[in-house]
């Protein structure tokens, strides 16, 4: 377990950044269910310490790369409420100009690259990009997260393989929520421990209690200096959970009520809140108007997202390809 030795103001951006992820998930799947959002949409309610304790932990200049699981990554990285709003409601304003939905956020302003549908397609991506910062002599550490069902990808191993090979700055997260869709990671491995997974390439690896945006911290904090120095990956195993199913789709009724119950009584925001008041670091009028603030947050992007135009016809032939400007190239 953490020390407890975090400040007023981390424990206060904790709360307020967690409350986001919170309420604009909630207000998606109210969305969904009234069809203004459609296609897939995964939310992540219960795992908001992952990444709130991941931020607090990084540079601006760091990356992300993640999974579809991908809204609270994306309101972590900065990207405004009202573009990844946009983005579920397809709108041209989004921060994929409504091309890529729920799954596919993305943002290079914001150093987000993703949000990805393909099942631990983005874990070599991750590698790569960590290998373009260290190519180029920064200190970028890029941080990587998949689920407990991507591990079983077989790119991964060669991504392992390769990370370590090269020492490239980037900190493999599994998101172990316990469930790959509906199948329990039980019925899926032999190891249970899954960052005993990183042992095979000699890759430094340890669990995280993902309930605990503190443990969280304090984990990628030194994964992250040690990438900063040449010494290469981390694997992390953050054992998290999700309160709804794989999906919108999916009523979760592979798991027991009393399960649930058990991890909404670890609840991350409660914990923090509970530190908070502890400490007389705010009152509950303090962090009602915070959460007042947060519900007007939310209603804006909807508003936004209400007003904004779809893309045209058009825009289905733009950024298919890249297309280069070298120098060298005349019109």
């Amino acid at each position: 377990m953490a020390t407890n030795n975090f400040n007023k103001e981390t424990y206060l951006a904790w709360y307020e950044q967690m409350m986001l992820m919170r309420r604009f998930e909630e207000k998606a799947a109210q969305l969904y269910g009234q069809q203004k959002i459609k296609g897939f949409c995964h939310l992540y309610i219960g795992q908001e310490a992952v990444v709130a304790g991941t931020m607090s932990a990084l540079k601006k200049e760091d990356k992300l790369i993640t999974a579809y699981r991908d809204h609270a990554h994306a309101l972590a990285c900065g990207i405004p409420a009202r573009e990844v709003m946009a983005e579920l409601y397809g709108k041209v304003t989004g921060c994929s100009k409504g091309k890529g939905g729920s799954m596919h956020m993305f943002s290079k302003e914001h150093n987000f690259f993703g949000g990805h549908g393909i099942v631990g397609g983005q874990i070599p991506l991750g590698a790569g990009i960590a290998f373009a910062d260290q190519y180029r002599g920064g200190d970028q550490v890029t941080v990587c997260y998949f689920g407990d069902g991507a591990a079983r990808q077989g790119a991964l191993h060669e991504t392992f393989n390769m990370a370590m090979l090269w020492k490239l700055p980037v900190i493999f997260v599994i998101e172990n929520n316990g469930y790959a869709m509906g199948t329990s990671v039980g019925r899926t491995t032999n190891v249970m421990e899954m960052h005993k997974m990183g042992l095979s390439y000699e890759m430094p690896s340890e669990s995280v209690d993902g309930m605990r945006a503190e443990d969280v911290h304090l984990a990628v904090a030194k994964a992250a200096e040690r990438a900063r120095k040449g010494g290469g990956p981390t694997l992390l195993e953050i054992r998290t959970y999700r309160y709804r199913g794989h999906s919108m789709s999916d009523p979760a009724k592979y798991r027991t009520k009393e399960e649930v119950e058990d991890y909404k009584n670890q609840d991350p925001i409660e914990q923090v809140k509970a530190t908070i008041l502890k400490k007389k670091y705010a009152t509950e009028s303090d962090l009602e108007l915070i959460e007042e603030k947060i519900v007007e947050i939310v209603a804006d992007s909807v508003t936004f997202s209400e007003d904004s135009p779809y893309p045209e016809a058009a825009a289905l032939y733009e950024d298919v390809y890249f297309e280069p400007n070298y120098p060298f190239i005349k019109e």
